[in-house]
């Protein structure tokens, strides 16, 4: 299995094509289930849609509802065995500290995912570096750790919720002389 190299940019571009983004993601996710002979049934694939649908975390029961308003009445257990299956695979991630969940952007690759979730809007990007995994390892096996899964969310600001920074030339906190 591939190892997932660093990702360039964790935050996409606010003019970036989110439509191009999703295809990009049901593409990969569809390679993978070809190499590994498994199913990404209709179901499975909507869920996944849903779930890429942003770059937030998604619920449970955001997805359930969505497809309930396309389907009828679907039954939890119905989404719940569709998002197993993307986790089991690596085509999501669970974010622990929201219960949601996020589209992988490494799907097909053997890697621990790392968040940085914005406290303000919402959005959260995956960013996965070995160097960090294996800081976590060392650290972990230097006291005696048996590391049994591995989750980092960090929260904090994302560059669409910054405020710009002041230009060089003024002072940090806006006064003049």
């Amino acid at each position: 299995m591939a190892h997932a190299a660093p990702t360039p940019r964790a935050f996409p571009a606010a003019d970036h094509d989110h439509a191009q983004c999703v295809r990009a993601a049901l593409d990969a996710v569809e390679r993978v289930c070809d190499a590994r002979g498994v199913r990404l049934t209709a179901l499975r694939r909507r869920v996944l849609e849903l779930v890429w649908q942003g770059h937030r975390p998604v619920g449970a029961y955001d997805v359930l509802d969505a497809l309930s308003q396309e389907r009828g009445r679907v039954a939890p257990p119905t989404v719940y065995r569709a998002l197993d299956f993307l986790l089991h695979h690596g085509f999501i991630h669970r974010i622990e500290r929201l219960n949601a969940y996020i589209g992988c952007p490494h799907p097909g690759t053997e890697h621990v995912g790392h968040f940085l979730i914005c406290r303000h809007c919402g959005t959260a990007a995956e960013v996965a570096d070995a160097r960090t995994d294996r800081a976590i390892a060392r650290e972990a096996a230097a006291v005696g750790f048996a590391v049994e899964r591995e989750t980092v969310e960090i929260s904090g600001t994302c560059p669409g919720c910054r405020p710009e920074e002041p230009a060089p030339s003024e002072p940090a906190n806006g006064r003049h002389g």
